[in-house]
Formats: C-alpha cells, structure tokens, sequence
C-alpha cells in the first residue's frame, strides 16, 4: 500500500485558490521518523526508506504468488510478520512440535486418561493380593515364606524384559496394539493363576504379569506425565494403583477366608484386563494419526525410522545418564519399601501381634487407602509447594511412622499408623515422574522412563524376597529395618537429582 494508493481519496487545492491538478511538488513534507520499525523476519534493504508495503504478504496466501499490488511476494518474506500475535508451536530437530495437550483437548484424552487409570487399577488390585492370599497359598503348596518371595522375583524379571523391548513396540506397532499385547499377556497369566497349577507354572506366570504391567506403566506414565499440570494427572493415574491396592486384598481376604481356593480371585482381574485390552485399543487406536494431525511434526513419525537395535542402544545410552541412574536407584528402593509393606505386614501382624489370618488382611487394606488418599489429594499439594521439599517431608514422616508400627505393640494402633505410611508415600511417585520427565529429552523418556520403571521396580521384588529370606531365618520383624533404610536410601537419591528445572532442548 504505497501513499500513491491514496490519491483518488485526496483533494488538493493550490494556493491561489482555483482548482488546478494536483502538482507532486506541493504535497506537505512527511515527518521524520520518530523511531525505526524492525521486523525482525524482514531482511531490511540497505535504504529504509525503499521498504514498500506492497511486497509484503499479510493475507492468508503464503506461498509466495502475486499479491494484490501484482508484485512476487519474495520467498524470504514468508514468516511471521506480525509481532503482537502468540507465538508459533516452537519445532526442534529433537522433539517436533512443542505443544501441551490436556485431559480435554483433544477430546479423546478424557477416555485415554481413563484407560490408563483402569490399567493401574488392575496393577493394584494385582500386586495388593499377595500380601493378604501368601498364609493361605503357603498352607495350600505346604511351602514357607523364601518359596512364596519368588512370585515377586519373576514379577521384577518381567519388568526388566519389558525395559529392552517397549520403546521398540511404541515405535512398530503405536501405542494402541502395544497396549492390546501387554494387557493379552497378563490375561495369559490370570489365567493360567486361576487353573492353580503347579507352584512352579504360578511362579513362571507372574513372568508375563511382570512384562505386560511394565509396558502398561512405562506407556501410561509418559502420557501423563505430557498432558498440562502433570503432577495432578500422574496423582490420578498412581491413585486409581492406591484404590486398587485399597479394594485387592478386602476381595482376596473375603474370597480366601469363605473356604474358596485363594486363586480364585483371579477371576475378578483376568475379567479387568479384558475389558482393559478392548477399551485400552479402542482409546488410543488413532493417536499417532492424531499427532501428525495437531502437530506439523509427528513424533512417532519421527522415531519410526529407527530400528531395534538403535532402540536398544538408546536405552542403554539412558541407563548412562544421571537422572536415569539415580531415578531408578530411587524408584527401587521407592517400590522396594512399598511392596515389602504390603506383602509381609500381614506375615508380621500374626506372628507378633497374635492377630487372627481372618480379620487381619484388611489391615493391608488400609495400607492402600492411605496411599490412594495421598495420590488423590497430595499430589496438587506438591504441585503447588514443589516437589523437591514436598517429597523430603513426606519420606520422613512416612520412616516415623514406620518406626511406630514397629515399636507399639497394639494391632489397632499399628493399623493406624500403617494407614498413614500409605498416606505419606502415596504422593512420592507421581512427584518423582514430573521431576525426571523436566530433566529428560521427550525423545528419551520412553526409554528412560522405560528403564526407570524396570531396574527401578525390580526393587520390588528383590526387598520383598530379601524380606521373606531374612524373616525365615529371624522373623517378620526384619520387614521394618528393611523398610526404614530403603526410606533413607529415597532421601540420599531425591538429594542428588536435578532441581526439577524445565529442560531446554
């Protein structure tokens, strides 16, 4: 729009007063420039004064054609012209397009959110019912604690083997057929529970549980952990594991105590992780598409050129970084204290507290409702604290606690304190994810998050099997020695990770 543009609505009069053409001379000087215009996306001529609007291109066409003037728009002139307006989706090299989704947008969140919630559920519901069927499945196999300890050795073994393999299944199946394997390998394993073979095949069968709760968490944590306020998604998704873990050993304590086989139970999870595997592949069916859609980047799209061995390489590369090795040093020892809790509490109430195998199984329960009450309603509490002094206070509260349950010689008063060991530990997870997620590139969490979630809950297997060892040997008691010090190995690792500053990549 250059100022000759305007002639047809400008009347001139000369200074004699008649009516004469317009003469160029006589246009009023313009005034000078106050100040220069720089935009910042238009290489400027060596004249500013030559700068014509006219060339510029600021209608929806922005290939570079002829613009209303009839000059070429140059293809140099093509970027964002106008300074005021938000910004553009920041694309990098390494991660694609920088865009945060949320629960609702876009609207198929809400039911992936909700899958991935149900898939913890059934984790809870799975990993609670030890600790309350082990007195009935010792008396059915006439077995002592060191033998029933090896479910959660095959368990950890199945985690880890999931760590060399997940991000591999992300990249060549998505995310929707990864998730339909790993819930059609855990209903592989209910079922073989739930026919009650031999105690070896039960042990081997916790092998395929292991694997497919391995992929279920590693895939449900990096999505969570994306969406906006990931602390209070991840609360959500590590709450709905506290209310299965709350409503796990009341149905197994209640199915064993009736005279049923505690296998049994099984029942109720392997009928979950069906309705799982459909609703889980039907949430996610078109979200790699989805992403290509929204984003001018897709990530998987991105990854899909990588193959296995570049996939393995990748997680061993993480297994080097800082926040992968002392995230999984953290996570064990998390997992470690937390299934020890849940699994030998019961073992410990009977033989020290003389407590009745019928009534004493929901103490566990109580155990979980704190923890699912923590997830629910202390997790935006640390978003708004920090998560880095939030979680200090939580495991040192959670070691006095412990230190009670251990020292005051009444059921009752143990139950209650128990309840608020799980209350205090509930959070910790949830806060854990959003600090290693702000320290780790997207382009690795997968993976890391992957090997995070493998070496780091082997220790809940190793802590519960040293456990059972120790307390065949000296008795239950041993459980809360073991449980304190792994609360003191979380305070030395929480120490030494990242302050949880925004990664910039």
């Amino acid at each position: 729009m250059a100022s000759h543009t305007f002639d047809a609505f400008i009347g001139h009069e000369s200074s004699s007063g008649s009516q004469a053409p317009p003469d160029q001379s006589s246009y009023p000087a313009p005034p000078k420039r106050a100040f220069s215009r720089t935009y910042h996306s238009v290489p400027l001529p060596k004249n500013p004064e030559a700068l014509e609007l006219d060339s510029l291109e600021w209608g929806a066409n922005r290939s570079g054609p002829a613009t209303p003037s009839g000059a070429a728009t140059p293809a140099p002139l093509l970027n964002d012209l106008e300074m005021s307006r938000p910004a553009s989706p920041t694309i990098n090299e390494h991660n694609g397009v920088e865009a945060l989704q949320s629960f609702s947008h876009p609207p198929e969140n809400r039911y992936r959110m909700v899958s991935i919630c149900m898939m913890n559920f059934l984790s809870g519901l799975s990993d609670s019912a030890p600790g309350a069927l082990i007195p009935y499945i010792e008396n059915y196999y006439g077995i002592g604690y060191a033998f029933v300890s090896l479910i959660f050795v095959t368990t950890a073994l199945g985690f880890i083997t999931a760590a060399l393999f997940v991000e591999a299944l992300r990249v060549y199946l998505g995310r929707a057929k990864s998730l339909i394997l790993a819930n059609f390998f855990i209903a592989c394993a209910y079922t073989v529970i739930v026919c009650t073979p031999p105690w070896p095949v039960v042990v081997a069968s916790f092998f395929l549980m292991g694997f497919g709760m391995a992929v279920n968490l590693a895939l449900g944590n990096v999505f969570s952990a994306n969406l906006s306020n990931a602390t209070t998604m991840l609360g959500f998704m590590h709450g709905s594991y506290g209310a299965g873990g709350t409503i796990g050993p009341l149905i197994s304590t209640a199915i064993a105590s009736s005279g049923a086989l505690w296998s049994r139970y099984y029942l109720l999870t392997l009928a979950l992780t069906l309705f799982n595997l459909a609703f889980g592949g039907w949430s996610f069916w078109n979200y790699e598409a989805e992403q290509s859609t929204l984003f001018a980047i897709s990530l998987d799209r991105v990854a899909s050129s990588a193959k296995p061995i570049a996939q393995l390489k990748n997680m061993l590369k993480a297994l080097r970084t800082k926040t992968v090795i002392i995230g999984a040093l953290f996570i064990f020892a998390y997992q470690g204290s937390e299934v020890s809790i849940s699994g030998w509490v019961i073992s410990f109430l009977i033989s020290a507290r003389n407590g009745d195998p019928k009534s004493i199984g929901y103490v566990t329960s109580g155990f979980w409702s704190g923890v699912t009450i923590g997830r629910f309603f202390l997790s935006p509490v640390a978003h708004k604290v920090g998560e880095k002094p939030f979680v200090y206070a939580m495991i040192i509260g959670a070691a006095v606690f412990e230190l009670l349950v251990w020292q005051v010689p009444n059921v009752i008063g143990d139950a209650v304190a128990l309840c608020i060991v799980g209350l205090l530990l509930g959070p910790i997870y949830p806060c854990a994810v959003v600090i290693f997620l702000k320290a780790i590139r997207k382009k690795d969490q997968v993976s890391s998050l992957s090997a995070i979630s493998a070496f780091g809950s082997s220790g809940g297997a190793v802590a519960p099997f040293t456990t059972g060892i120790l307390a065949q040997a000296f008795g239950a008691f041993v459980l809360h020695p073991i449980a304190i010090g792994l609360f003191a190995v979380m305070v030395v690792c929480w120490f030494g990770l990242p302050s949880g500053q925004k990664r910039t990549e």
